[in-house]
């Protein structure tokens, strides 16, 4: 065995969900060891997907007391936190940028630890992959979707590069409603997407949120078909095959949101969301028709109002997409980690982080002022 099936899931999930010890939720579903494992039994990562899972655990007298979702990458597909330009720059000048190692949840645009376990072993599993990559002579690490306190305290250790990009989360201060929540939006706004979801309502589908035993297998043949649609167009071909699917239902159905939409008794469109401890994260949609509008009330509104009913605090939808910004999903930052073995390579490359970063902050400040919420001081 190997990947994540040579690993306890015991021992896994004390490191990476201890929180979920009592029986709740974890805070991140994704780095649980049943959906890394999902990814890894169903062929979704392994050989020929260019996603070799390698989980780094470190023991202290036999016993795990820390470790990372670590992979050996043949490109930089499915990372959501971009290196193309980089790969391209280094291999024009005569190096060889793949493989690379990546600590992430594949396919996952979600923040989330990536150092599982006590803090004090963040900088030990950081220096431990990073002796890994100079080690075996790759290029370099990246640690992708981290959170804010990972990135600030590994910043700088060995050289490490921090870097900043953006995504747009919906953020529920404790609304009791939608009507609520639209109530705190400038007029036009609340227009907007009440004329969206009247639209939406108008293709007389029935939509329902399913979690749980509501899912049912016929639930997933429908949404596999969705997904493949949209796969096709995205990427060429889906990253996930149909076998993760049925191993979610086996072992995540109470972590999984799945918004269907059905014309009678068929499934005409769906969207899948996991559920977290503060968390509904949406991850994948698609439908068999063109439904105007259809696709913002499945993945964002629907989104919204489970939330608000179920008391969580944040909606992320996903990777891109500033149409999300007039539909109450304000700009957050989001961090990833770099270190490259080659000096030359990573000074350059340190250079225009430091210039995206100050763009990136501009372009969060200059979004966020031009939300759909109302301006304090305006009656509208």
């Amino acid at each position: 065995m190997e990947g994540m099936a040579a690993l306890s899931a015991a021992d896994w999930d004390a490191l990476a969900c201890p929180e979920a010890a009592d029986g709740g939720r974890p805070i991140d579903p994704f780095t649980t060891h049943r959906f890394l494992l999902a990814l890894d039994a169903s062929g979704s990562t392994g050989e020929g997907t260019g996603w070799q899972a390698r989980p780094l655990v470190l023991r202290k007298a036999g016993v795990p007391v820390a470790a990372m979702p670590l992979y050996v990458k043949g490109h930089s597909q499915g990372e959501y936190i971009f290196d193309h330009g980089w790969a391209e720059a280094y291999e024009r000048a005569g190096g060889r940028y793949y493989p690379k190692l990546q600590v992430a949840v594949p396919f996952t645009p979600a923040t989330g630890r990536r150092f599982l376990g006590p803090e004090e072993y963040r900088a030990p599993l950081l220096r431990a992959a990073i002796d890994i990559t100079r080690g075996n002579g790759l290029s370099s690490l990246h640690v992708t979707f981290c959170t804010p306190e990972e990135a600030a305290a590994l910043e700088g250790v060995e050289g490490t590069l921090g870097r900043m990009t953006q995504q747009f989360h919906w953020e529920n201060p404790g609304y009791g409603s939608f009507d609520e929540f639209l109530a705190a939006l400038s007029s036009r706004k609340r227009k907007m997407i009440r004329k969206e979801r009247e639209t939406a309502r108008a293709h007389g589908l029935t939509i329902r949120a399913l979690t749980g035993d509501q899912i049912e297998p016929a639930h997933w043949d429908a949404f596999w078909t969705f997904y493949q649609d949209t796969g096709t167009r995205k990427w060429g071909r889906p990253y996930l095959t149909r076998d993760f699917f049925d191993a979610v239902h086996a072992t995540m159905r109470d972590d999984v949101l799945l918004v269907l939409a059905f014309d009678g008794s068929r499934p005409v469109a769906g969207a899948l969301n996991f559920i977290g401890r503060d968390c509904l994260y949406g991850r994948y949609w698609g439908c068999v028709a063109d439904y105007p509008c259809l696709h913002f009330e499945l993945c964002y509104y629907q989104a919204v109002d489970w939330a608000i009913a179920h008391g969580l605090p944040r909606v992320e939808a996903g990777a891109q997409g500033e149409h999300k910004l007039a539909r109450g999903y304000l700009p957050s930052a989001i961090h990833s980690l770099h270190w490259l073995a080659d000096p030359g390579f990573a000074k350059a490359v340190a250079r225009y982080l430091e210039q995206e970063k100050r763009a990136m902050d501009e372009e969060i400040e200059v979004l966020t002022a031009y939300g759909p919420f109302r301006k304090v001081g305006r009656d509208d």
